[in-house]
């Protein structure tokens, strides 16, 4: 390692007083990306990635779910369920800002040396099984776009164009993070500035009988209103997905405890304004029973107004939103089979530093690769089997996690504390819960099945090395 790497005097990792509370303590960290960026490009890095594809392609998925206003109500859960939880998120990444977020607050919050282990590694476990299919659902998305420009590319081209879109990005990233940093402002900026023209140009064509045809239209799925609702707000936080990323990064944020609350808080009413709007444009300019059974609704809604040029201009930028999703998700997750590597829970290899970089080669180019091997996979699997798996493994535990920092730990004084707590937990808890119930039953199944399969892995690897809860008295 060359001799620009340096302590980070900044990253926070925990141990147990002998008075058995947990304290929050620096890291003796000699080796680890440096903190460059602020609040500005983690809060670029969570609108990339919630601003992606998804709004695009999932608008008729959520109108075949659940025709009518109610769908609306869908929507308006989802965003309210992301801020409740983007709160749990906020509080966890000013707690403990440290890059792979999540495996370090389930490791502290449930004990590094007990408990935490476990939730440590299926941490781990999910997120090598479910970040190839987050990165992978954005890049098949951009590949279906590409095929409205394209009409000749074909099932098959369409898949190859995702893969070379995967291996690209993980080129782009081989580099410092603050040169991506400035990368992802730029993209930023022209992916919100296309969403708003989008938005405005429904506005300014809305047109008020066909959107009261809406208002007046059947509330009933074919599968009943509850589990309709249930798929709607699947794919609305699905959609709202990305709050988190900044708390990925956590290692490499300046200021965390105040960039990382900032960048997550503020990135979902953002959001969410630009996804109600862009459900009511599309639905005051096509029909609704059209939007529901489109291929590209928005390009569909764009040459309605403006013609063939228009489309075309709005399937470019959409194609331009989809592959910064995909660009800042394979980012934020590069980091997290580099943070359990770094802590003696994954393959040392993976703790690896680019020796002029400063950033975790070896995990980025793993991760890259992964997700190439998602994009085989369709969009519909890629998105229920994502949120169901995560929803599963991870924010229910982080819920859980919340209270039991603040029962036995002692944050420092800037740290950022949730508003109304613990009535944002609880309704995270509720919502959670209330998604993975509804959810189609070979997910449920696919969710228990990794959780069982990750634990039995863990519990093997613990017994040969004598660890938790293998250990010698």
């Amino acid at each position: 390692m060359t001799n620009v790497i340096r302590q980070m005097t900044d990253t926070h990792g925990a141990h147990t007083s002998q008075h058995g509370d947990t304290v929050i303590t620096p890291l003796d960290t000699s080796a680890a990306p440096p903190r460059v960026m602020g609040f500005w490009g983690g809060l670029s890095a969570n609108l990339l990635n919630m601003i992606g594809v998804g709004p695009f392609i999932t608008i008729p998925l959520a109108l075949s779910a659940l025709a009518g206003p109610m769908v609306l109500v869908g929507w308006l859960a989802g965003a309210l369920l992301c801020l409740c939880d983007g709160m749990v998120w906020a509080e966890l990444g000013s707690t403990i800002p440290e890059s792979g977020g999540p495996y370090h607050y389930l490791r502290t919050a449930y004990g590094s040396e007990g408990l935490g282990r476990l939730f440590g590694f299926l941490y781990l476990w999910q997120t090598v099984l479910t970040a190839p299919l987050s990165i992978g659902s954005a890049a098949v998305g951009f590949s279906q776009y590409l095929a409205f420009l394209i009409p000749s590319l074909g099932h098959q081209g369409q898949i190859l164009a995702a893969v070379v879109l995967c291996l690209v990005n993980t080129a782009l990233l081989y580099r410092r993070v603050d040169s991506v940093q400035r990368l992802s402002l730029i993209v930023s900026v022209v992916v919100i500035g296309a969403c708003v023209w989008i938005v405005l140009s429904g506005l300014l064509h809305f047109d008020t009988h066909l959107a009261a045809r809406f208002l007046h239209a059947g509330g009933d799925s074919k599968h009943g209103f509850w589990l309709g609702l249930g798929a709607v707000s699947l794919i609305a936080v699905y959609d709202y997905g990305g709050y988190n990323n900044v708390c990925m990064l956590g290692g490499e944020i300046k200021q965390p405890r105040r960039n990382i609350p900032l960048a997550v808080l503020a990135s979902i009413p953002i959001v969410a304004l630009l996804y109600m709007g862009l459900n009511l444009s599309v639905l005051g300019v096509l029909p609704w029973e059209q939007a529901a059974q489109s291929k590209a609704v928005v390009a569909d809604f764009m040459q309605s107004i403006y013609g063939r040029t228009g489309s075309i201009t709005a399937v470019l930028l959409i194609l331009l939103a989809s592959w910064g999703s995909a660009l800042v998700v394979l980012l934020g997750y590069s980091r997290v089979p580099y943070a359990a590597a770094a802590s003696g829970q994954f393959f040392r290899v993976f703790a690896r530093l680019h020796p002029r970089g400063q950033f975790p080669a070896v995990s980025l180019l793993f991760t890259g690769a992964a997700s190439a091997l998602a994009c085989t996979l369709s969009l519909d699997n890629l998105i229920a089997a994502l949120m169901v798996i995560q929803i599963m493994f991870q924010y229910m535990a982080q819920c859980l996690a919340i209270v039991l920092l603040r029962r036995h730990g002692r944050p420092n004084a800037d740290t950022f504390r949730m508003p109304l707590y613990p009535l944002p937990v609880l309704i995270s808890v509720i919502g959670w819960l209330y998604i993975v119930c509804t959810s189609p039953w070979r997910h449920i199944l696919a969710g228990i099945a990794t959780m069982v399969g990750g634990t039995l892995i863990y519990a093997i690897d613990a017994w040969r090395k004598k660890a938790w809860p293998f250990q010698s008295p």
